[in-house]
């Protein structure tokens, strides 16, 4: 890379991952293995079987879907993505060696797919907007990250549609994105390609319509094919022009950032962005939605900062803008090391705070039933923050229980005293217990933050093993549904059923083994306080028979128990901080165990419980190599050294000269 973001440099320039690694070894001998360890180990193994079943029943030989439709509007292809999106992340955290050949397969199989229904060109989407795109590309960063010299190519291709004006899709003279519906073809423009917006009646009922306030939506009802709303006033104010969801572009620039190190991408994410951290302070803290073509907040909608395509007006509101604002600014974040470009995600969420009321969801005007009926279950009737997702006219309005994959991202990036009292505050304004366990999974495969935030709290112990066997049994769930509907002839009107028999559940395996959240779903990239590589096998994961919990993430301590279940194989773990090997490990402590003394004489019936102590070992580099004889374990504290190097999807195994990991020549 050729820069260094490192604040606190120590004037060795030999670069991080090059450096050499503490090695150390397991001593503490493994008796009876953890509840937690055994569930972990049991649920990769339910996982394996599970997306094998799922590609048998609904992919063909090339890996496409087995469908044989069309796609009737612009909408579909994130559905068809989607699917895949934590396949090679399940590799990433230790699943089967042909689990990435596979998900490549797959995104090469429905890239064709999706191109003979003419929704791509060049392998990318036509034209759409950024809610749906940043769902779309998961897959690729997931495999860009797993597999980066066979994805670079694609990604810097696909990053240059934003980066190069040429391409049509940037204005740097304004700073904008051109129009919210963007892509590969510069042809397609507006909204939609038929008369109007193709807007289904129980959408409708559910999230309303946008441009409420323009004076012809006062004559109606009307008919959706004919009305207003949503025809050429919609195609001319909220179909030019920037749109905040458009912000999850950013994510898609720092793939490109972090596979080549190229400046141009750090430089457009700085320049895009900052456009908008301006535009919210300008806005008094709250992030607006619309950019009009001539560079101005709510030229096209006579001044209003709200109403624009994806916006605060229509259809999600927060859920959408949240989130995109959050990758942005976390990609800004990043690439300069300035935490700053999180304000306008912040001061955002906690002007929605300041509005929130705690009610039962019985009493709110929830536009998201069907999820809160889920996640909620019982506590439906418990008062709980609301927070209200979105706004017109009239003021605040669709109020819903308080989200935190965003504050909890803001949370894990910063670790800041701030971030966490924000998230203190919502728990001790909840009349819920944060320590709930809900059994379900959501299409983002995420929703369990607020109970693993009261783990590493310290508040529950149990937590592990609960949420893995919550992943089990929705595993198992999805397989029924894989034997009811996997002979299924799917209409387009039922092809979210790829996504509800999607039995890869990665969750809880994110948040124990890595200790970080499940990546934010519209588009983010992954966040980690650790990650693993097996470096016997010389991949990413955890190896065979190896379980990881990581109870803390705390900078000054991060901890993870390593357990080793096999009684009859050593394994090798080379521990990295971060999720972009970004962090630094700045020292060790690891338990050990004194002597051989608790196993006794021959004749002795039982044992003696081992001695335990810690040891210490400086580091100052990105990894650690941990050595895991047959039964042992071994708990590391760690210190970290937040995004003090450089973020690179770069291995141990990979182009070193100085150093191998392994502890053999590279």
């Amino acid at each position: 890379m050729p820069h260094s973001l490192d604040p606190h440099s120590s004037g060795d320039d030999t670069p991080a991952c090059d450096r050499p690694a503490p090695d150390i070894s397991a001593g503490v001998p493994l008796l009876e293995p953890p509840g937690w360890a055994i569930a972990q180990r049991a649920l990769f193994d339910l996982l394996d079987d599970a997306w094998r079943r799922f590609a048998r029943d609904f992919t063909g030989p090339d890996g496409r879907l087995n469908y044989t439709g069309p796609l009737t509007t612009r909408d579909g292809v994130d559905d068809f993505y989607e699917v895949f999106f934590n396949w090679p992340q399940l590799y990433l955290l230790g699943g089967a060696d042909d689990l990435l050949p596979a998900s490549e397969k797959h995104w090469e199989g429905v890239t064709r797919q999706l191109t003979e229904l003419d929704m791509l060109r060049d392998e990318f989407e036509r034209g759409y907007d950024w809610f749906h795109q940043g769902e779309s590309l998961l897959l690729l960063y997931f495999l860009s990250m797993a597999a980066p010299d066979r994805w670079r190519e694609r990604a810097l291709r696909f990053a240059e549609l934003y980066v190069d004006p040429a391409n049509g899709n940037y204005d740097p003279a304004h700073r904008i994105i051109t129009r919210p519906h963007n892509g590969s073809d510069p042809e397609r423009t507006g909204l939609f390609d038929g008369d109007v917006y193709p807007w289904l009646p129980k959408e409708a009922q559910t999230y309303g319509f946008p441009l409420d306030w323009i004076p012809e939506a006062a004559n109606g009802p009307f008919p959706l094919s004919a009305d207003p709303r949503l025809g050429n006033q919609m195609r001319d104010r909220t179909g030019v022009g920037d749109t905040a969801v458009n912000l999850a572009a950013a994510g898609l620039v720092l793939n490109a950032w972090i596979l080549s190190g190229q400046e141009r991408y750090r430089a457009w994410i700085i320049e895009y962005v900052g456009a908008w951290r301006e535009r919210t302070r300008e806005q008094g803290g709250l992030i607006p939605d619309n950019v009009g073509p001539d560079g101005d907040v709510g030229s096209l909608l006579e001044g209003r900062w709200y109403g624009g395509h994806y916006g605060w007006s229509w259809p999600h509101g927060w859920h959408s803008v949240g989130h995109a604002a959050c990758v942005a600014a976390l990609a800004a974040a990043t690439v300069t090391g300035d935490d700053d470009y999180l304000s306008m995600v912040a001061t955002s969420l906690d002007t929605l705070i300041g509005h929130a009321k705690v009610m039962p969801y019985t009493e709110a005007d929830s536009s998201l039933p069907s999820k809160w009926a889920v996640e909620l279950g019982p506590d439906r009737h418990t008062p709980t923050p609301h927070l209200p997702f979105r706004h017109n006219d009239s003021g605040w309005f669709d109020y819903n229980p308080a989200t935190p994959p965003v504050p909890v991202a803001l949370w894990h990036h910063t670790s800041s005293q701030a971030d966490r009292a924000r998230l203190e505050g919502l728990r001790e304004a909840d009349a819920i217990d944060w320590r709930t366990v809900r059994p379900f999974r959501s299409k983002e495969d995420s929703g369990h933050e607020k109970a693993w935030f009261a783990f590493l709290a310290g508040d529950d112990p149990g937590y592990p093993e609960r949420i893995l066997a919550a992943a089990q049994a929705q595993v198992r769930h999805r397989l029924r549904r894989i034997d009811r509907y996997g002979d299924l002839d799917v209409p387009e009107a039922d092809i979210h059923v790829w996504q509800l028999c999607n039995p890869v559940v990665t969750e809880a395996l994110v948040q124990l083994t890595w200790g970080g959240p499940q990546v934010l779903y519209q588009g983010g990239l992954q966040q980690a306080r650790l990650r693993y590589h097996d470096a016997d096998a010389r991949r990413a994961g955890l190896p065979a028979d190896v379980a990881a919990l990581v109870t803390s993430i705390d900078p000054e301590a991060t901890t993870v128990e390593l357990v080793n279940l096999s009684p009859g194989r050593d394994r090798t773990v080379i521990v990295q901080a971060g999720a972009f090997a970004e962090h630094t490990i700045t020292g060790i402590r690891y338990t050990t165990c004194a002597d051989d003394g608790w196993i006794g004489d021959m004749y002795d019936y039982g044992h003696t419980e081992p001695v335990i102590s810690e040891a210490e070992v400086p580091c100052d580099g990105p990894y650690l190599t941990v050595r895991l004889p047959a039964s042992t374990r071994i708990r590391l504290t760690l210190r970290l050294g937040l995004r003090t190097g450089t973020p690179s999807y770069r291995t141990p195994f990979d182009g070193s000269n100085s150093h191998d990991m392994t502890g053999e020549s590279a």
